[in-house]
């Protein structure tokens, strides 16, 4: 039987801030080791088992690892897991071919390109000859390493993020075929300094969209294997970063060239489509009330957890307390502290709580709010779909404070919002608020697309802002899109 292993780590993280990533993140999220990970029927990992066992490959599972995003996974823990998974491959040899289920934004401590050493280490115990696919998010940083040590990178393709699977079967599709001698992977990656966040990054509708849906007609070409866009994770601060198109071609490494320049000039050209248009929240409140029905999405972006923010910003609730909005409204914030002290009191209680910028306290100050205690709840909840769907999670102990006609869903763990499961978790029905600030740059389409009266997208302080325009990266150089909007004789970067 033809011998593939399978192993990685996928996580996105932030240099700008957030919380450390650890052991214990992964543990309470996704942490698979040897033939655990043969269980996986969803998601990436689900997808390549399904198509080696169609093909009656022999999968040799090595770690999976997966988390919420954070700020830099700790050296102990990327050491620990970058250690297991090598050794499990020692021990897995001879293979045939390697699959890679990684992020391609992820960070540690001291290394800012970990996926990129992976792999690298991986080629460096099989040799030239056998062949590695690596799997992305299209939010992936593409470094040099990651193109000259893989044999073909291939990135998911929607964004709501819903073809892990799929992208899944086909790196396991095209490492067999490679295998099988049917074709001769060849990629480039062209690249330019466009670092714009996820507001617009949409694949189904918008510039992103139509920017994706030319990169992959061009699959549609007999020497073509593969295609993928790649919209950058904008809270890293290294120096390759970059977005753009990456090709793979059927043997023509100067076609992979030409390709992926064509679509990384076409990125550049329609930059602008991709930057956001914001308000202070107390302006976005303003508009709302004047918006008929509900309810109105306040998109607080820069405190998305699911981009590595704490989820623990209060700006937006505090503008709608000083707005006196008498409407219904939910706002998430997580506060173990605050969380406790609502299940010490218990339901019906009237409490007042310190609240917010506790976990990560560089972007505000807590605040007290006095209110009623709702709903208690243990946080417990399963995805319904995107990359952990079937997975039970939890937001640790969690309550339901009301202030006024605010309804805080206080949560003790930071979690990533694929739809409304936290909301619906604790009885707050999305479809009657007239006001709810969704801390995602885009699921909140997947959440409240159908019932959604308007959207407005916010300018708040957080480690996941709307706008790049404004933080000073320490290594990213100049000049880039949309800190410098002109570049004059600009070239795409080509990695091959």
């Amino acid at each position: 039987m033809t011998r593939i292993a399978i192993g990685g780590i996928l996580t996105e993280c932030n240099h700008l801030g957030g919380l450390p990533i650890n052991l214990a993140t992964y543990e309470s999220t996704e942490l698979d080791r040897g033939e655990e990970m043969l269980s996986a029927t969803t998601s990436v990992v689900g997808g390549m088992l399904s198509v080696l066992r169609e093909a009656r490959a022999e999968p040799l599972p090595l770690l999976f690892a997966s988390a919420c995003a954070g700020g830099p996974i700790t050296s102990d823990c990327y050491q620990q897991l970058r250690d297991e998974l090598l050794e499990r491959f020692d021990a897995a040899l001879p293979v045939d071919g390697v699959l890679l289920p990684l992020h391609g934004a992820a960070l540690a401590e001291g290394n800012d390109d970990p996926e990129g050493e992976i792999i690298s280490e991986v080629r460096r115990r099989v040799g030239p000859d056998i062949p590695i696919v690596v799997t992305l998010d299209l939010h992936a940083n593409i470094t040099a390493e990651m193109v000259s040590q893989a044999d073909a990178i291939l990135a998911w393709e929607t964004y709501p993020h819903q073809d892990q699977f799929q992208t899944g079967q086909r790196g396991a599709r095209l490492l067999l075929d490679t295998l099988a001698g049917n074709c001769r992977p060849k990629m480039a990656m062209a690249k330019v300094p466009v670092i714009t966040s996820a507001i617009h990054g949409s694949t189904v509708d918008g510039p992103f969209a139509r920017l994706m849906q030319h990169t992959k007609s061009l699959e549609a070409r007999h020497d073509v294997l593969s295609t993928s866009l790649l919209l950058i994770h904008p809270y890293m601060d290294v120096e390759e970063m970059g977005s753009g198109g990456l090709v793979i071609t059927d043997g023509d490494l100067d076609l992979a060239v030409e390709l992926a320049t064509g679509i990384a000039r076409r990125y550049w050209q329609h930059r602008h489509e991709l930057e956001p248009e914001t308000s202070v929240p107390a302006e976005a409140i303003r508009r709302g009330v004047e918006i008929e029905g509900g309810p109105v999405i306040l998109v607080e972006t820069a405190d998305c957890c699911g981009g590595g923010a704490a989820g623990d910003s209060i700006a937006t609730l505090q503008a709608l307390v000083e707005a006196n909005v008498e409407d219904l409204c939910y706002v998430p914030v997580v506060d173990p502290a605050a969380a406790a002290a609502c299940h010490a009191a218990g339901e019906g209680a009237e409490i007042t709580v310190e609240l917010g910028h506790k976990r990560d306290p560089r972007w505000g100050t807590p605040r007290s709010y006095s209110g009623v205690v709702n709903t208690l709840s243990d946080g417990q909840f399963t995805y319904t779909g995107g990359q952990w769907e079937g997975h039970l999670t939890h937001m640790g102990p969690t309550a339901v404070l009301s202030v006024g006609a605010i309804r805080v869903l206080i949560s003790s763990r930071a979690t990533y919002d694929w739809a409304d499961e936290q909301f619906r978790l604790v009885g707050l029905d999305p479809a009657i608020a007239k006001f709810i600030v969704a801390k995602n740059p885009m699921n909140y389409r997947w959440a409240y697309g159908e019932i959604a009266a308007g959207t407005l997208v916010l300018d708040t302080p957080g480690p996941t802002p709307a706008t790049l325009k404004h933080v000073k990266f320490q290594k990213l150089r100049r000049p880039y899109f949309p800190a410098d909007e002109t570049i004059p004789d600009l070239q795409p970067t080509i990695l091959v």
